[in-house]
């Protein structure tokens, strides 16, 4: 498990030394790691060190992961000029991505029929297979419906990586 780098600060240095002292002193025999990390945590004013990390902000966040840029140039290529599908692709992962590319056209808030949204779907893609994209959307968290399946509707959410980068790529190509 990767550790969190917690800030520690004190706005008096000699008032931590001297409560450091002073428990360290009560303690007897040293103190364990954990133990430690409450002696430290209750110098700074803190109950413990949990209460003490749950009131701290991390240092960093951990760094976005980068694009696959290869990956989005592939896949961008399997869309037309005017941003439609034209094939399905045959990996699984270029066909997740291409999910995101057809998610970003479709309209947010809006939610619609099957016929309705299969009818966006097939203004967004060329190969005549508005099924997969509906179910594949569906399985893959993009796409929302009902029970019954009569309600769709677009999930928002933040996009990874490759998936902003191809919708950037792809965007300014618009569908008919």
């Amino acid at each position: 498990m990767p550790r969190t780098a917690i800030p520690y600060t004190t706005p008096d240095i000699s008032a931590l030394a001297k409560t450091l002292r002073d428990q360290l002193a009560r303690q007897g025999p040293a103190p364990g790691h954990v133990e430690m990390l409450n002696i430290l945590a209750r110098a700074a004013g803190a109950k413990n060190f949990q209460h003490y990390r749950a009131r701290s902000e991390p240092l960093e966040a951990p760094p976005a992961p980068a694009a696959d840029l290869a990956r989005v140039e592939k896949v961008a290529r399997q869309f037309d000029p005017q941003g439609r599908l034209l094939q399905w692709p045959a990996k699984p992962s270029h066909q997740a991505l291409a999910l995101w590319g057809l998610w970003a056209a479709l309209p947010a808030g809006d939610a619609v029929s099957e016929a309705v949204f299969n009818g966006r779907l097939n203004a967004l893609h060329a190969f005549g297979d508005p099924a997969i994209l509906r179910r594949s959307m569906v399985s893959a968290g993009l796409v929302s419906r009902t029970s019954d399946c009569r309600d769709y509707r677009r999930i928002e959410q933040r996009p990874p990586a490759d998936a902003q980068a191809l919708i950037r790529r792809l965007r300014g190509r618009t569908a008919p």
